[in-house]
């Protein structure tokens, strides 16, 4: 028996539905660690040289920017634009830039300077260790 038209966009919308959410499973919060795992798996190291002063360093291993405003005092931030969650793209000055609308970040703290974003970079932790700085969320 053949189905009718109206069984038949039934099942291809059913079967549309169940492709589509398979595909967003993988698009969900990233997993958090349990609050008893141990802060180095957290933490990243990168050496202090690579970070110039009154500049900074995007990541591209992971998911900071790491800025030195002044000599010895280092920052870090998330490296995603409050705007629309573009990464930031470069440095120029004291300014994190994002290119996607044109968003700025002061490279002390994180925050705006110019829109259209209206929140600063979510602050990360860094810390001087020796000749490396370790990063953390």
């Amino acid at each position: 028996m053949t189905p009718d038209r109206r069984t038949f966009l039934s099942q291809a919308g059913l079967a549309a539905l169940a492709v589509g959410t398979g595909a967003l499973a993988g698009c969900g919060a990233p997993a958090r660690t349990s609050p008893g795992a141990p802060p180095a798996a957290n933490t990243l190291s990168i050496p202090a040289s690579s970070i110039p002063v009154g500049g900074g360093t995007i990541l591209d291993n992971a998911n900071f920017v790491v800025t030195q405003p002044t000599e010895g005092e280092f920052r870090a931030f998330n490296k995603m634009c409050t705007h629309q969650g573009c990464p930031v793209s470069d440095i120029q000055g004291t300014d994190i830039h994002c290119r996607c609308h044109g968003a700025k970040f002061s490279i002390e703290d994180g925050s705006v300077t110019n829109g259209p974003a209206t929140e600063p970079l979510r602050a990360a932790r860094a810390e001087l260790d020796g000749d490396q700085v370790k990063v953390s969320a």
